[in-house]
C-alpha cells in the first residue's frame, strides 16, 4: 500500500475518533491538498477511492487535473488558494468548489463566468477570523454584506472557511466560526489543516484541508 494511502487511512481514523458523532455517516470530508505534488503521489489515493482534492494555483491545477478529472468524473476539486479575478474563468471550468471568496469583486466575476458556461460552483466565503493584516478573508464586520451580495448575484454559498492564527489556541476561532456558520444557516464549514484538524472536528467542520500529513513535506 502506498504511503499516501496509509497516511490517509490513519487520518480517517483520527477524524472518526475526534468527531462529535463518530458513528454518523456525515463525518467531515478530507480534502487531500495536493498542491506542488505530482500525479505519482496522487494516483494511489484516486485508486483507493478518495474523491476530494485541493489546489491553490489555477495553472498548476489545469496542468495536473484536466485529463485526470475527465478520466475520474467523481473527483471533486477544491480551489483553496487566493483566486485572482483574471484566473476566475479558468477556475470555474475546472473546480467544483471555491473556498476563498472574500470580496464582492471576486463574487461578481465568479457569478458572471459560471453563468456563461451554465455551471454552479459551490462557494465558501473566507473569513479573516483572527483579524490578521497579512491574511486574506473578509472581516467579521463586513461578512453580512458579502453574504447578502453573494445571494444577490445568485452564488451557491454553502458555508464559511477560515485559517486561524498560528501559535494561538484554535479552539477559540473554530468555535467562533461554528457560531457564525450557524447564524447564516450554512450547512458546510471549511476549517482544519494538518496541525489542527482533530480540533476542527469538534466544532462541526465538514471539510478538512490536509496536505503535509498525507503527502509529506513540500520541497
Amino acid at each position: 500500500m502506498h504511503t499516501t494511502v496509509q497516511n490517509l487511512i490513519s487520518i480517517e481514523k483520527k477524524v472518526k475518533t475526534n468527531s462529535i458523532n463518530p458513528n454518523d455517516f456525515k463525518l467531515p470530508k478530507i480534502i487531500a491538498v495536493s498542491k506542488t505534488f505530482q500525479l505519482d503521489k496522487i494516483l494511489p489515493l484516486i485508486e483507493y477511492g478518495h474523491k476530494d482534492f485541493g489546489e491553490n494555483k489555477v495553472q498548476e491545477a489545469i496542468d495536473k487535473w484536466s485529463l485526470t478529472k475527465e478520466k475520474n468524473p467523481n473527483i471533486q476539486l477544491h480551489m483553496i488558494g487566493k483566486l485572482q479575478t483574471n484566473k476566475v474563468k479558468f477556475a470555474v471550468k475546472l473546480f467544483d468548489y471555491i473556498h476563498t471568496v472574500d470580496s464582492e469583486k471576486l463574487a461578481k466575476k465568479i457569478a458572471k463566468e459560471q453563468e456563461k458556461i451554465n455551471k454552479k460552483i459551490k462557494i465558501f466565503i473566507q473569513v479573516n477570523i483572527g483579524d490578521e493584516d497579512q491574511k486574506s478573508g473578509v472581516s467579521k464586520q463586513k461578512l453580512s454584506n458579502l453574504v447578502s451580495y453573494c445571494n444577490e448575484v445568485k452564488l451557491d454559498v454553502v458555508g464559511l472557511m477560515c485559517i486561524p492564527p498560528i501559535n494561538r489556541d484554535p479552539d477559540v476561532y473554530f468555535n467562533e466560526m461554528k457560531l457564525l456558520n450557524k447564524t447564516y444557516n450554512f450547512y458546510q464549514l471549511s476549517m482544519g489543516m494538518s496541525a489542527d484538524f482533530q480540533i476542527a472536528c469538534k466544532y462541526n467542520s465538514t471539510y478538512l484541508r490536509i496536505g503535509s500529513s498525507i503527502f509529506g513535506d513540500r520541497y
